[in-house]
């Protein structure tokens, strides 16, 4: 078993645990509601951290969207922090897994897709983590913009990857299980966009549980790539160093078995004379 399934594990348990940190700070401070919170109103005689009670007067501005758990200081900083390292952690591991399938199988276009999709979705989470939706909102609205499709499109390309690489049952498991997370990310992430349209306090309100939802089920599906990372070496970073081409790999290897070949005739030759 190699060391570099620790990668895809250690990626949700730390972008997990460190927005639900983010979310309890914001809530500490009260600069959002909590999630069980359904009662909003259109205005409030105070500003929510100058509340005090059991039951507290929620406006649109307080409700517990991720990116609302991180506008205001200190869980901004934690919440920049997160998504840089984050973002980060998706490059590499989308990187190590186009030269995984190289190695194992060959080069296709859903591989190079599937890199492709994971590095854009990196950019637009640095974007949403270092330009906060209420100081910057145009910007973090297009990270977002960028993050939420490009991360669904991700998980799908490497579902029918998965499936397409399958020789084993086990490989096919691992391929029912990305399929069914990425469905149910589907699913949040259409009525998150839906909800969040709305005027409704509540609809908007689900609209923050589906984002947390699909956030998760994202970070979740990259935690499966430990099973072929379980298999993995350093002959897969070579296959990068090499330029990440199947092509050099199989000319290599025929014109070592063509030398092979033809000393192995010359040697003939050399002992009937």
């Amino acid at each position: 078993m190699s060391l570099w399934m620790i990668l895809p594990v250690s990626l949700p348990v730390f972008t997990i645990t460190g927005i639900w940190v983010v979310y309890a700070m914001a809530l500490y401070n009260q600069h959002v509601c909590p999630v069980n919170n359904w009662l909003y109103n259109v205005s409030c005689e105070e500003q929510l951290p100058l509340q005090r009670g059991p039951v507290l007067c929620c406006t649109l501005d307080n409700i517990p969207l991720i990116s609302k758990c991180g506008t205001l200081p200190p869980e901004s900083c934690f919440f920049s922090l997160i998504c840089s390292t984050g973002s980060f952690m998706v490059m590499l591991i989308g990187l190590l897994r186009y030269a995984h399938v190289i190695e194992k199988h060959q080069n296709c276009i859903l591989n190079t897709a599937g890199l492709s999709t994971a590095w854009i979705c990196a950019a637009g989470l640095i974007m949403v983590g270092n330009f906060q939706v209420d100081f910057a909102k145009v910007l973090h609205y297009v990270g977002a913009g960028v993050a939420f499709p490009s991360s669904m499109l991700f998980v799908c390309l490497q579902s029918a990857l998965t499936y397409r690489l399958a020789k084993t049952q086990e490989e096919y498991r691992i391929g029912h299980l990305r399929v069914g997370m990425a469905l149910l990310a589907l699913i949040a992430l259409v009525l998150s966009g839906v909800f969040f349209c709305q005027e409704s306090f509540a609809l908007q309100h689900a609209s923050a549980i589906f984002e947390w939802i699909y956030c998760m089920l994202i970070m979740l599906f990259y935690g499966t790539f430990a099973f072929e990372f379980s298999g993995m070496s350093g002959d897969t970073v070579m296959v990068l160093s090499r330029g990440g081409g199947v092509q050099s790999f199989s000319t290599s290897e025929h014109k070592t078995e063509v030398g092979g070949v033809s000393n192995h005739h010359q040697t003939e030759s050399f002992s009937m004379l």
